[in-house]
């Protein structure tokens, strides 16, 4: 069974972007280098063509990602967003006793996480703790730099 990729609008346009992007620009540019190398002779010792087709073959394979993704896409309808529990959508304030700092996190699937931005997979240790939770609860997550115990202070849109 494929599995099932859950986005935000947003992150729906920008995967048809990407999709767009590497489909039409990014082939033409790879099949160009590698037309150059092959202009520079035995192919056998020649790093621009194997450099090329390494390139292409990464290309190529995010295209059939992302395809596949397209195919098992379940869009988020964020007029439909709760905020009584913590769902992919939502914003959540919370207290990281660990730490004793607040933070806010973003829930979002697995393909728009970007923690720089504090945007957080719901398939993450943190992101799978907090899902389902209410305003007040505990919640722990056992992460790679240990367990880190937060409580939920807010949920929004």
């Amino acid at each position: 069974m494929a599995k099932i990729t859950t986005v935000s609008s947003e992150g729906l346009r920008k995967l048809q972007e990407e999709l767009e992007y590497l489909k039409t620009t990014k082939r033409k540019e790879v099949a160009e280098a590698i037309k150059v190398a092959r202009g520079f002779g035995d192919l056998s010792e020649n790093s621009e063509y194997d450099e090329a087709k390494n390139e292409q073959g990464l290309v190529e394979a995010r295209i059939a990602e992302i395809e596949s993704m397209l195919k098992n896409v379940k869009v988020i309808d964020e007029s439909a967003i709760a905020t009584d529990r913590v769902n992919v959508g939502n914003r959540v304030k919370v207290y990281d006793e660990t730490f004793e700092e607040e933070l806010e996190y973003t829930i979002v699937g697995s393909s728009e996480a970007n923690p720089m931005e504090f945007k957080i997979s719901d398939e993450s240790p943190i992101g799978k703790a907090l899902i389902g939770s209410e305003i007040g609860e505990v919640v722990k997550a056992e992460t790679p730099g240990g367990e880190t115990v937060m409580k939920v202070l807010e949920i929004s849109k």
